[in-house]
C-alpha cells in the first residue's frame, strides 16, 4: 500500500524547508496509477501477441490496449516530478509526436495500427516518440531510485526499437526482448506503487526555488 506519509512533517530541502500538501501526494498517485495503466495495457498486448499470435481479435484488441497505454503513460508525463522543466517538456513533447502519429496510421491505414507498424518499419521515427518518452521515465527512476528493473529496460527499448527499424533482430529475438520489456514494465509499476510517495516528490524546494527565479525573470 502506498505511504501517504505526514501531512504534518517538514522536510530540509537545498533552498529551505517544506512540506507536502494532498495535492503533492494526490500527483504522485496519479503519476503511479497512470504507470500502472501503462504497463497493464502493455503486458496484456504483449502476452495476447506471443500467445495467441496476430488473429484478427488480437489485433483490433491491441489498438484498443495502445491507446489506454498511451492515455495513462500521457497522465504519468503530466504529474512526474523532474527538476529540469526542459527535459519534462521535451519528454511530453515526445508523448505527443507517438501519440499524434499513431492516431493518423490508425486512421489512414486499413490494418490495425500494430500490424501496420510492424509491417512499416519507418512508423517508429513517428510512433518511436512514445516509446523515448517512455524511455526517459526508465531513466529518471534508474538514475533516481537506482531500480535494476529500469537500468535494464533504459537500453533494452531502444534495442529492440532500433533493432525493428533497421530489420537486424531475428524474429525470436525481437519476441523475447519484449517479453523481458513486458515482464520489467510491471515489476516496475508494482514496485512504484508501494514506495513510499515523499521520495517521488523530491526535493520541492528546488521546484519552489525555480518557479520563484523564472517568475523574478518575468
Amino acid at each position: 500500500m502506498t505511504n501517504l506519509a505526514n501531512p504534518s512533517q517538514v522536510y530540509q530541502g537545498q533552498f529551505g524547508e517544506f512540506t507536502l500538501t494532498q495535492r503533492d501526494r494526490q500527483e504522485v498517485i496519479f503519476y503511479r496509477g497512470g504507470l500502472g495503466l501503462s504497463a497493464l495495457a502493455f503486458a496484456v498486448g504483449t502476452g495476447l501477441i506471443l500467445w495467441q499470435g496476430p488473429t484478427p481479435f488480437v489485433l483490433q484488441t491491441l489498438t484498443l490496449l495502445f491507446a489506454l497505454f498511451s492515455l495513462g503513460l500521457g497522465l504519468s508525463l503530466a504529474l512526474i516530478h523532474i527538476y529540469l522543466v526542459v527535459l519534462h517538456r521535451l519528454l511530453q513533447v515526445f508523448w505527443a509526436i507517438g501519440t499524434v502519429s499513431s492516431v493518423i496510421f490508425a486512421i489512414s491505414s486499413p490494418q490495425p495500427l500494430a500490424l501496420f507498424i510492424y509491417d512499416h518499419p519507418l512508423s517508429l521515427l513517428g510512433v518511436g516518440f512514445i516509446f523515448a518518452a517512455l524511455t526517459g521515465i526508465y531513466f529518471k527512476e534508474a538514475f533516481c531510485f537506482n531500480r535494476l528493473e529500469t537500468k535494464l529496460l533504459t537500453p533494452l527499448v531502444p534495442l529492440l526499437l532500433l533493432g525493428h527499424l533497421f530489420s537486424i533482430l531475428p524474429l525470436s529475438i525481437e519476441r523475447g526482448l519484449l517479453a523481458v520489456w513486458a515482464i520489467f514494465f510491471v515489476v516496475f509499476a508494482i514496485r512504484k506503487a508501494i514506495q513510499a510517495i515523499p521520495p517521488d516528490i523530491g526535493d520541492k524546494s528546488v521546484f519552489i526555488y525555480l518557479k520563484q527565479q523564472k517568475t523574478v525573470n518575468n
